[in-house]
């Protein structure tokens, strides 16, 4: 007679004791290999194969091209595997579309720089929700304050009250419109403006003036006075780019659904801002000691400090000293205002604590120019040690290089983005040191963003780009200005023209006559050589030469130093001398065709000159007043309001005002804006940015979630005799579903791996795990049903709700959601199959989770 071995269901499995006896979770005859020992890298079911870092790397060359679960569960394990139980698996497969997102989201976490869901490696710490509470009413009342400032720049700039009783608003004075201009009704949606007209009331007797608004199918009319209230620019200040369609007067939905999509973009956008800054909360390193040498190291400094750098550099080593968490700075300060010399204290704090430190700067000409003063600075200090890298290194030199950054014999590391590369492995580092990061790439910039919660950083920026400066006004980051000029500086003298040949060589010439060097800069490589046959044949006695970025790097390299020496009088070049360069007796610059460059570019080149006590010249030519843009008017009429020193940080909010707040989340290119139109995303953006607290959920754990649904399922013996140790595949993926949903995802992963896609009893356990996960991460503490009703209870509120809600993607399921006193009821208009019901309750709850990046997880 075959004996019976019954197991009797996990603690994971359990649900309120039923009418009659559970059913076994296992069920399999004697045959079954109980005990029998691990073969054929059995153990690998059981310690995932992908660990985290190397499965993202290995398996997303992007997050758009992320392989699917029925791809992995094809690869093979070794050539004795045997034949998968079912290698059928379905493309609607639930679990596997689950896992998809959770894979992407995961890897695009990554990438670009913020937390993961499971555990990151360093020292971190747990955080109470009484911190979490104090950090998020922190942020709040910042981005209060930067709110209220920003708003009286507006309000002062369109020659309104700037008391701070007044809403923050971007609507449109209807009087300023053109004919063709788009605008956008908060109500209705996008149309487009046809004039201003006066017309009689119904009921009345004297004309008032109505706005006339085309839209997909019809024209609308709309008194003046309500028009300034409820219409909004759709473009980019100086654009005209035409929306995807007008909005429709008899039938609003699209619109409403576009609206509801943008406002899920910007909440996600405010969340993943404050995860990255909240995650710092978890990281801990000891606080700096406060070094006695300091003081010593200080004193060298050959000019007396500015105010603002004084406080710069107390506000630095209050966040290396004071503090637990990373630091993350950034000290904006106008070129050559002594930006330099606070970074050089942090460094000093930070290597003779016996850490290492990386200086990044975006180009090889800064670095050098970086490795020099630094070299200077510390060359009192033989026991701290300085090198730099770069792309004029030999190969061998490089690792070199390489092998002295790992084994901890460099103290500062000075470079270009090289220093980011895979092969650059630190032994100690702790502070980073950005210098115009504005110039990087975006996979640059995705690289120092991971950084920044593991490390101290400081970031260095003349002219910040809209998005770092809006963040250091809004509270996601500290920021120390520095606006006071040294006291032997003069300020440049500007001139804008129209391009003439005798103009520049007066200009040029006058440089030359007081024994000066000369900058000449084009928006592009193409004319460099034109320029410099001009230039030679109009200074035959004078050496001018040629410097780009793609240049042979011996040759710029020689090219560069033979400038800084004074050998070379004039340097063609494109905008590779743009980032702090310091020649001293450099104090012309030629600015040629400048309506191709940015603000901020234009600002940054015009400080390449003016570094001594003499007065600098910028000469800026434009080819032919006519041509230019509105932009590039803007541009001129900026630099020439901001011609004073330290007006960098108001030259940055102009270039905001110019360019967009789309650069300020790096949205402009998503479609977001899109949908909506600017002012009224922007303004969407900064309700959601108040409301920081009440967009938070609060996970429970695993274990407190009662899911009391009567479903058993029984394994059959054939899976049971296919499984290497069943009862530790069981066991383990409970353990997984209970720490958190990547390692879930990772084991269900691993098992398809190994053995294919699971039969469907198995596929339900694994379901019922599931939906205990992901409402462990929502916050649902209980699931059942009661008729044809399933109830979810939750600690959300209304709000967090319908912030959930209108990220889901089914209008099916969200229109069987009701939310009411802590529940959450989805009615079903027929009773389902207790099988397909755990099926429908998992795709709800996938439904729900997939808002989850939108909210605040703590």
């Amino acid at each position: 007679m075959a004996a019976t071995l019954i197991i009797r269901p996990l603690a994971c499995f359990s649900s309120p004791p039923p009418p009659h006896p559970s059913p076994p979770l296992l069920h399999y005859a004697s045959s079954f290999r109980l005990w029998t020992p691990f073969f054929r890298g059995g153990s690998r079911i059981l310690s995932s194969p992908f660990n985290n870092h190397d499965f993202l790397r290995r398996h997303s060359s992007s997050s758009s091209q992320f392989p699917s679960l029925t791809a992995l569960s094809a690869i093979a394990t070794g050539p004795d595997r045997i034949a998968r139980f079912d290698s059928q698996e379905s493309d609607t497969d639930p679990i596997s579309i689950f896992n998809d997102r959770i894979l992407k989201e995961q890897y695009s976490r990554r990438a670009s720089g913020r937390p993961n869901t499971e555990s990151d490696s360093g020292s971190s710490a747990d955080v109470s929700n009484e911190e979490v509470d104090k950090y998020i009413q922190m942020v709040k009342q910042q981005q209060q304050r930067g709110l209220l400032e920003l708003k009286k720049g507006h309000m002062l700039r369109k020659g309104g009250s700037n008391n701070g009783d007044a809403n923050f608003s971007y609507k449109v004075d209807p009087f300023t419109l053109e004919e063709g201009d788009y605008v956008v009704h908060k109500k209705v949606g996008i149309g487009r403006f046809i004039s201003i007209r006066p017309s009689i009331p119904d009921g009345e007797t004297t004309p008032i003036d109505y706005v006339y608004i085309q839209y997909a199918d019809g024209v609308a009319k709309l008194p003046v006075k309500q028009a300034s209230r409820f219409l909004y620019r759709y473009n980019l200040p100086n654009e005209s780019s035409a929306p995807r369609g007008l909005g429709r007067l008899k039938d609003t939905s699209i619109w409403e659904k576009r609206k509801i999509k943008g406002k899920v973009a910007i909440q996600k956008m405010v969340v993943d801002l404050m995860e990255v800054y909240l995650n710092r909360l978890r990281l801990r390193r000891p606080p700096y000691p406060r070094n006695p040498a300091m003081a010593e190291f200080a004193s060298q400094f050959p000019h007396n400090p500015t105010s603002d750098q004084l406080q710069a550099f107390i506000d630095v080593e209050k966040d290396l000293t004071e503090r637990e968490t990373p630091m993350d700075r950034l000290i904006c300060g106008d070129v050559g205002f002594g930006k330099t010399e606070v970074a050089q204290r942090a460094l000093f704090y930070v290597v003779s604590s016996g850490k290492q430190a990386m200086v990044l700067a975006p180009t090889i000409v800064l670095a050098k120019q970086h490795f020099s003063v630094i070299s200077e600075r510390f060359s009192n200090y033989p026991n701290i040690r300085v090198g730099l890298m770069s792309r004029f290194q030999t190969a061998s030199e490089r690792e070199e290089y390489f092998h002295m950054i790992r084994n901890g014999e460099l103290d500062i590391i000075i470079g270009t983005h090289s220093l980011l590369g895979s092969r650059v492995s630190y032994d100690r580092l702790g502070l980073l040191i950005v210098d115009e990061e504005q110039r990087f790439g975006v996979k640059q910039k995705e690289m120092i963003a991971s950084m920044k919660t593991s490390v101290d950083v400081l970031t260095l920026s003349a002219t910040p780009i809209p998005r770092t400066l809006y963040l250091a006004l809004t509270g996601f980051r500290d920021c120390s200005l520095i606006s006071t000029a040294p006291p032997q500086r003069v300020p440049i003298k500007t001139h804008l023209s129209e391009y003439s040949e005798a103009k520049v060589i007066s200009a040029i010439q006058f440089e030359l006559d007081r024994g000066g060097q000369v900058f000449y800069v084009l928006p592009r490589i193409q004319g460099l050589e034109e320029v410099l046959a001009f230039l030679e044949k109009s200074f035959p006695d004078v050496e001018v030469a040629l410097a780009h970025g793609q240049l042979y790097s011996k040759r710029l390299e020689k090219t560069m130093t033979r400038f800084v020496e004074g050998e070379i009088r004039i340097l063609v070049s494109t905008n590779i001398v743009e980032s702090g360069l310091d020649i001293q007796n450099a104090n012309t610059i030629i600015i040629q065709d400048f309506q191709q460059f940015g603000l901020a570019q234009l600002y940054q080149l015009r400080g390449r000159v003016g570094r001594s006590n003499k007065e600098a010249h910028a000469h800026l030519y434009y080819p032919n007043k006519l041509l230019l843009t509105p932009a590039a008017k803007k541009r001129l009429e900026a630099l020439e309001e901001c011609g004073d020193l330290g007006q960098g940080l108001q030259l940055a909010e102009r270039d905001m005002t110019i360019r967009g707040f789309g650069n300020i989340f790096g949205v402009q290119q998503t479609g977001d804006i899109g949908n909506v139109g600017i002012d009224l995303f922007f303004e969407m953006l900064f309700e959601s940015l108040s409301m920081v607290d009440v967009h938070r959920t609060h996970p429970v754990s695993f274990k407190s979630v009662k899911l009391e649904l009567d479903i058993n399922p029984r394994l059959s013996s054939e899976y049971i005799n296919y499984l290497d140790n069943p009862i530790e595949v069981v066991k383990d993926a409970e353990k997984a579903a209970e720490k958190d949903t990547w390692s879930l995802v990772q084991f269900t992963v691993d098992l398809r791996r190994q053995y294919g896609k699971e039969p469907y009893a198995m596929e339900s356990l694994l379901k019922k795990l599931y939906v205990k996960r992901m409402a462990a991460d929502i916050g649902i503490t209980r699931i059942y049903v009661n008729g044809k009703t399933v109830v979810m209870m939750t600690n959300m509120n209304q709000q967090v709700f319908k912030m959930i809600t209108d990220a889901m993607f089914s209008d099916t399921h969200r229109n069987m959601l009701a939310f009411q006193a802590g529940q959450i009821k989805a009615e079903l208009l027929i009773d389902l199959p207790k099988d397909q019901l755990l099926t429908w309750i998992f795709q709800l709850l996938a439904e729900l989770h997939s808002a989850l990046p939108a909210l605040i997880r703590y």
